[in-house]
């Protein structure tokens, strides 16, 4: 018989189906036997009612274990006092698919790194599960706006010849009779394809850094997702792009997934106003300084106390949860970002906050291979043809376009869209300092 999904059974009432699914519970009675059976859509109560001698079925049941996966077929059958829908399944045949070990090695109060260890597990459950329905509408969504902004997808390397950017924070690979590199960013392969002449780039991609950090935010592998723009006169427009998407991905996860997330994981889903505020960074110091942080006034960037004290301020003063900050000094800074003319020591960057955390740096790029060239060998980098930086390089000396454009962590956008506690709730296999596996 074909599998009915248990989100479909309401309208199967009187109707005989196959569920296929997992054992949530079992509640055992000498007369009465319950099982609930979950699958990805929902979970249903199955309730047979011992026979005498023989019942077969009542003894396959008896020696069902929690986990353990099987095939029910049986008649719908409405019922109000069921809690799960007001409905059940009367059971005709149980098929058992592969039985669960008795005595699973997580529950519902166990911890983070023990989850993780039995990740497989940890994600039958439909709260677990729930963020990556949420990913790939908040993914369609962020595609749907790339097409209609005109972007091209493009997959770039993540194996480097060199070490890309500053050559730190990046992971050494054999590669056959050399060393390769993992890519910390595909910064340099969009810039590329603008001087390749690919209008408007997105990618969706991993990124990987060699960072030994261990916070709820931190990752050595995560999924990136990219944009880069030609023909920008400023970040204004990089800024006016990506706070469109996000209100769009908004949108999309409260429409389709805003009462899960509520019902699940406690968080409203609010869809944004546009514009979002926005401050410079002189503007956002005064501010938080007049608040207390960085009393001595020696600070040049934002730490995540910063963040979360300048984003709970902002949300004070308007009620919106997204702030700008833009114009970051030169010295906190990539070479490769612009310069304001006339105005040296300041960039025309910016970087997205959400609820007190940074989802995404951006920036007008640098164009011109003069001002380009300078602004490396200013922070010490090897600008020489044979140098990391020679094919990087190459792309500006042959009519460069203006552009600008922004990298952004799609675990922490689902992170701070669900209220999740941590990054490693966000992702479907973590990776960090200490974790290999699963």
């Amino acid at each position: 018989m074909v599998r009915v999904l248990v989100g479909e059974l309401a309208s199967a009432v009187g109707g005989t189906v196959t569920v296929k699914g997992w054992v949530e519970t079992l509640r055992l009675q000498s007369k009465v036997q319950f099982v609930v059976v979950r699958d990805h859509t929902g979970a249903v109560q199955v309730t047979h009612r011992r026979g005498g001698a023989g019942d077969a079925l009542g003894e396959l049941l008896r020696g069902l274990t929690v986990e353990s996966a099987v095939e029910v077929t049986g008649r719908v059958v409405a019922n109000p006092v069921v809690k799960l829908g007001g409905l059940e399944i009367v059971p005709e045949r149980v098929v058992v698919a592969s039985v669960a070990e008795p005595g699973l090695p997580i529950g519902p109060e166990t911890g983070a790194e023990q989850r993780m260890n039995w990740r497989f597990l940890d994600l039958r459950r439909p709260a677990r599960r729930l963020v990556f329905e949420v990913q790939t509408t908040v993914e369609r969504a962020m595609r749907e706006v790339a097409a209609e902004q005109g972007c091209t997808e493009l997959h770039t390397p993540k194996l480097m010849g060199t070490a890309s950017e500053s050559g730190a924070e990046v992971f050494e690979v054999g590669y056959f009779d050399r060393t390769a590199y993992l890519a910390q960013s595909p910064q340099f392969y969009k810039q590329m394809a603008i001087a390749a002449g690919i209008d408007r780039v997105f990618e969706v991609g991993p990124v990987f850094r060699a960072e030994p950090s261990f916070t709820s935010r931190h990752a050595t592998e995560f999924t990136g997702v990219d944009v880069e723009l030609a023909w920008t006169d400023g970040a204004e427009e990089v800024m006016a792009f990506e706070e469109a998407m996000l209100r769009r991905v908004l949108e999309r996860v409260a429409e389709r997934h805003g009462a899960e997330i509520e019902r699940h994981w406690g968080t409203p889903v609010v869809v944004p106003e546009l514009p979002f505020p926005r401050l410079t960074m002189a503007e956002a110091m005064q501010k938080l300084r007049a608040a207390g942080w960085d009393a001595e006034g020696v600070r040049e960037d934002l730490d995540p106390e910063g963040e979360r004290l300048l984003s709970a301020l902002v949300a004070e003063e308007t009620g919106h949860e997204f702030v700008f900050v833009t114009r970051f000094p030169a010295s906190v800074r990539p070479f490769y970002h612009r310069r304001p003319d006339g105005e040296p020591g300041l960039t025309d960057s910016f970087d997205l906050l959400w609820k007190g955390i940074e989802i995404t740096t951006g920036a007008q790029r640098e164009h011109r291979y003069d001002r380009l060239v300078a602004q490396a060998a200013e922070q010490g980098m090897d600008t020489g043809p044979e140098g990391p930086l020679g094919r990087y390089l190459d792309c500006f000396r042959y009519g460069m376009p203006p552009h600008g454009g922004f990298g952004l962590g799609l675990g922490r956008v689902l992170m701070q869209a669900l209220g999740l506690p941590s990054i490693r709730d966000a992702v479907f296999l973590f990776r960090g300092p200490n974790r290999l596996e699963p």
